[in-house]
């Protein structure tokens, strides 16, 4: 049976019989892979906590008929360990890895950006910086522009979304993608501060430097408009994100 070695980090796992699970990947070189992990469920496994979601491991697989099967799981970073004890980031990264599950819809085909973003993000998650740990939901506000706009349809932050005319403008609108004049702007649309917009577009670019004083007006605004912009072009949203403490301060 012709095997095959790749790293990848678990996105979720299904019962399968009595002791096997399918476990659910982003892999590094294969893209999204679903595999067979044969006995995991017995307490006598030798793998079976290498494979929970957030896990980031070295597999070695079988190649089945329908089915991959994994024969060997090394942990290369054990992200569930911190994330299983902290509410908050636990459930940030619940809305990573089910965007990056939802974002790359083809099992084989390769993602490795989107691979390496999930990566960087859980990492983010977990560890201090040198300048202080991030707020859990900045990360994950990151994260999910930049993931969207790997997948072809990030947020207009400049000129208006609908016409082009150039920026800076006063509204934003999930629906039409970003921010809009005040000729394309729809009725109930968003009139964010220019300094939400200037953050977001930070985010985007993957700037931190330029997001270590974000107020928090700021972050939970920013937030907020994450959320309506990927709940809208993610069809029925993502559920864990209504899971999430979005920030909060005195009006």
């Amino acid at each position: 049976m012709p095997t095959y070695r790749d790293e990848a980090v678990v996105l979720r796992t299904h019962k399968l019989g009595e002791a096997d699970r399918i476990i659910t990947m982003l892999s590094r070189r294969h893209g999204k892979v679903r595999a067979v992990a044969r006995g995991v469920r017995r307490t006598s496994s030798k793998f079976g906590a290498r494979l929970e979601p957030f896990s980031h491991v070295d597999l070695q697989f079988a190649t089945g008929r329908t089915l991959d099967v994994i024969t060997q799981a090394v942990t290369l970073h054990p992200y569930s360990e911190p994330l299983a004890h902290d509410y908050e980031r636990y459930t940030t990264g619940q809305v990573m890895i089910e965007t990056a599950d939802r974002l790359v819809t083809e099992e084989g085909e390769p993602a490795l950006q989107q691979f390496q973003l999930l990566v960087g993000a859980l990492q983010a998650l977990t560890a201090g910086t040198s300048d202080g740990v991030r707020p859990a939901t900045m990360v994950m506000d990151a994260y999910l522009l930049r993931a969207v706009a790997l997948a072809g349809y990030a947020p207009t932050l400049g000129d208006c979304a609908r016409c082009g005319a150039a920026g800076p403008h006063e509204a934003f609108s999930p629906q039409l993608g970003g921010m809009v004049c005040r000729r394309c702007r729809p009725p109930g649309s968003a009139h964010p501060a220019p300094a939400t917009v200037t953050y977001l577009g930070a985010l985007l670019a993957g700037d931190w430097r330029s997001t270590r004083e974000i107020s928090a007006p700021t972050l939970r605004q920013g937030s907020g408009m994450v959320a309506a912009f990927i709940g809208w072009h993610l069809d029925h949203g993502l559920r864990s994100l209504s899971h999430v403490d979005r920030p909060h301060t005195a009006d």
